[in-house]
């Protein structure tokens, strides 16, 4: 009879041993349900770090100088900001800073501006030339030196020479004109910089001389 009772203690033994199994495995299985919420929520309440000024900004203490075109067919002045390095081809001067640019272009015209013209002429002259050229849209506003066109489109940058990077561009090119003279003023950085404030500094500053 020994036998018989060592089996049944057995048995006994493998069904408290299953029993045991199936209940620490339903266990296990309800912790990691409710890890992945318990994790997310910890993500979500220690986000990264905002940059203090995002890619293209330019800063609110920025200083900005008086550029005066040496010896050019006509005389005017425009403020861009200092520090930004400076180069020139012909008639244009381009001051540039990181993903920021100031281009001042200068040319003769037989007549003033129009959004017309502007639209007619340059928009699909910039088409040809801006890689990506988009949503442009010809309007006529006023600054310090009086009505002027304004000309908005986006496009994207050069390749970056280091990085190989492409940025996408916001860009505002103002037309003045006097006299037979006009100057082209184009400002451009990313898309998602807020420099709505410097650009009108820049383009507010404008005056003929």
């Amino acid at each position: 009879m020994a036998p018989v009772r060592t089996s049944a203690a057995v048995g006994l033994a493998l069904v408290a041993a299953v029993i045991t199994g199936c209940s620490g495995s339903g266990s296990h299985s309800g912790s990691a349900t409710s890890a992945t919420p318990a994790g997310a929520g910890n993500a979500r309440a220690t986000p990264a770090p905002t940059e203090s000024n995002p890619p293209g900004d330019i800063p609110d203490n920025q200083v900005y100088v008086t550029y005066r075109p040496a010896g050019g067919f006509t005389s005017f002045t425009v403020k861009v900001p200092e520090g930004w390095a400076r180069t020139g081809q012909g008639t244009t001067t381009v001051f540039t800073d990181k993903l920021n640019t100031v281009r001042v272009t200068t040319a003769t015209a037989s007549a003033a501006p129009t959004v017309d013209s502007v639209t007619n002429t340059v928009v699909p002259q910039l088409k040809a030339q801006v890689t990506k050229f988009a949503e442009p849209k010809t309007t006529e506003v006023t600054r310090h030196a009086g009505r002027v066109v304004r000309l908005t489109y986006r496009g994207d940058s050069a390749k970056d020479p280091v990085t190989g990077k492409v940025v996408r561009d916001a860009f505002e090119r103002y037309a003045f004109y006097r006299q037979g003279h006009e100057v082209d003023l184009t400002l451009s950085g990313p898309v998602n910089a807020d420099n709505v404030d410097p650009w009108r500094i820049v383009s507010d500053s404008f005056a003929w001389r």
